[in-house]
């Protein structure tokens, strides 16, 4: 009888605890809410977040970018604020204003807010591009610069300047496969930098193998409202062990794997008798004085691996994306390069070729890669902006996309046109940087391969306008098909989807230059000629033998 009692006199208290329970549930997410709609007030314009879930709900499910581009235009201000739960994104869609910002305030705007999926379940603070800005920070830079700063990319013109010539010889024999040729090329390049050792075959599988893991990781760092992005949502997500947490299957960036794929392949490098002095070489000769980890060098060698080489190749399947939707402009392009090049060689780099460098501008401008500008900046303080308040690591992005085709800069900013870059021309408006374009990303947070990238990419473009036509393809029946210019992957580094194309040499003195130049630069490569033991797709089972 007495525990009945107890029992019963039990229910009440339990009845209270829960009431209590869920008033003070309902007063923390209304001050949460409050605390929201408040700093909302002080922020850049956009549209009216949810208590705990923002407006993640409504982000698109594929290209939110154009989605930015949209509401930039809707609340007619070049910045807007976004909630990705319960915290605010912001988004520069023009380009004085991300040069306001992140480049004249780079002081203030070069560090890194949290970031779950790409952060804290990869490789975290071992690697630049998702480190925190500091000294550890500055001391990658560094070492990144020992690999691809500008001091240096002029030292590798050669062999960058020999793979083009045989990226031209290999169209000239096999022009429908022209995007593994454009990917072993990138690949050769970097991969000669990194390991002081070519790709010589577009059916290595590294080649395969590594662009598949960027464009993975570029799907991966798009703001989205299903897994994995949900966990930048709801970060407590990721606290879950991933035995039991689906959505982190295939993530971890190889954490409690065993060695890195990309320390495996620098250790190899460093330690071979022709290592010279590659990059892998001069990181572990570094390792010691900076106590560098195996994952730091695994990313420091992996971000020059696989970054150069998908958006190299990616940029080049845009300019013959280009070639075939805009052909009115490859006239002016061969008056220029037959008066001042000829037949009987190729151009180079001190070629005085006005157009041409235009040409490659406009190829970086009018679907840039890097289309919200790589990984977002943070703020160190909190800072004011046009009068709108930008508090302490609030995740900023640069939408490339939305600035490049803003009409005040880029009249038309559909149609490819290279004479836009020349002040005497009606489309021609000034820009806050001398380059034109803002493909790189902006500040201290630039991406350190700006330099290697656009040198091999006049080399290419040039190289590739000097000794090609490039039409659509035919069909059955004779007929032109056309080319979507704007059917491109859904990734943080996009490039075209496959499409079909024509390209075929100029003419006859051409194609024994492509030849014979080719052929000669296959000797010159022939010192970097050799064979990785590592595979990615099988290196990692090894751990589970």
């Amino acid at each position: 009888m007495g525990a009945m009692l107890q029992i019963q006199n039990a229910a009440p208290s339990v009845s209270k605890i829960a009431v209590g329970l869920a008033i003070l549930g309902v007063v923390a997410l209304v001050a949460d809410y409050v605390r929201m709609l408040v700093l909302r007030s002080k922020m850049p314009p956009g549209p009216m977040p949810w208590p705990i879930i923002g407006n993640t709900f409504q982000l698109p499910d594929v290209k939110p970018w154009i989605y930015f581009e949209e509401l930039s235009k809707r609340y007619k201000t070049p910045v807007i604020t976004y909630w990705i739960g319960r915290s605010p994104t912001v988004w520069i869609c023009e380009a004085w204003a991300a040069s306001e910002m992140l480049d004249k305030r780079a002081a203030i705007y070069s560090s890194r807010p949290r970031m779950v999926v790409f952060g804290e379940l990869s490789m975290g603070q071992s690697n630049i591009v998702s480190m925190y800005y500091g000294d550890r920070w500055r001391l990658h830079r560094k070492l990144t610069h020992m690999g691809v700063g500008l001091q240096h990319v002029r030292s590798y013109s050669g062999f960058q300047n020999n793979e083009s010539k045989v990226v031209a010889l290999d169209l000239a024999k096999d022009p429908e496969d022209y995007v593994m040729h454009f990917e072993r090329y990138a690949a050769s390049v970097v991969s000669i930098i990194g390991f002081n050792r070519r790709i010589s075959s577009k059916h290595d599988p590294i080649i395969t193998d590594v662009i598949a893991i960027m464009q993975k990781a570029a799907e991966l760092n798009v703001p989205g409202k299903t897994f994995p992005m949900l966990m930048e949502t709801f970060p407590w997500l990721s606290k879950f062990p991933t035995w039991m947490a689906p959505w982190k299957h295939g993530l971890g960036g190889g954490k409690g794997r065993g060695r890195s794929f990309y320390y495996a392949l620098a250790d190899e490098a460093a330690n071979k008798e022709n290592a010279g002095n590659c990059y892998a070489k001069k990181i572990f000769d570094e390792a010691p004085k900076y106590g560098l980890s195996e994952m730091e060098i695994a990313s420091l060698n992996g971000n020059l691996f696989g970054a150069g080489s998908d958006t190299s190749s990616s940029t080049l399947i845009t300019f013959i994306l280009a070639c075939c939707a805009f052909p009115e402009v490859l006239p002016k392009a061969w008056e220029e390069l037959d008066r001042v090049v000829g037949p009987y060689r190729s151009p180079g780099l001190d070629d005085d070729l006005p157009y041409i460098r235009a040409f490659m501008k406009e190829v970086f401008r009018w679907r840039s890669v890097a289309i919200i500008g790589g990984q977002p900046h943070a703020p160190i303080q909190d800072d004011v902006y046009n009068g709108w308040y930008i508090p302490k690591n609030t995740w900023v992005q640069g939408n490339v996309w939305a600035i490049h085709r803003n009409e005040k800069d880029f009249p038309e900013p559909d149609r490819f046109c290279p004479e836009r870059y020349f002040e005497d021309h009606p489309l021609h408006r000034p820009f806050p940087n001398e380059k034109g374009y803002m493909t790189f990303g902006w500040g201290r947070r630039v991406c350190s391969g700006q330099g290697l990238a656009e040198q091999g990419t006049f080399l290419s473009v040039a190289r590739i306008l000097w000794g090609f036509n490039i039409q659509k393809a035919l069909d059955k029946n004779g007929n032109e098909i056309p080319v979507d210019i704007f059917k491109y992957t859904n990734g943080l580094n996009m490039r075209p989807e496959p499409f079909e194309c024509r390209i075929t040499p100029r003419s006859s003195e051409i194609k024994e230059t492509i030849e014979r130049e080719g052929r000669q630069a296959l000797e010159e490569l022939s010192q970097y000629d050799g064979e990785s033991k590592y595979r990615m797709s099988t290196f990692y089972l090894q751990d589970k033998m």
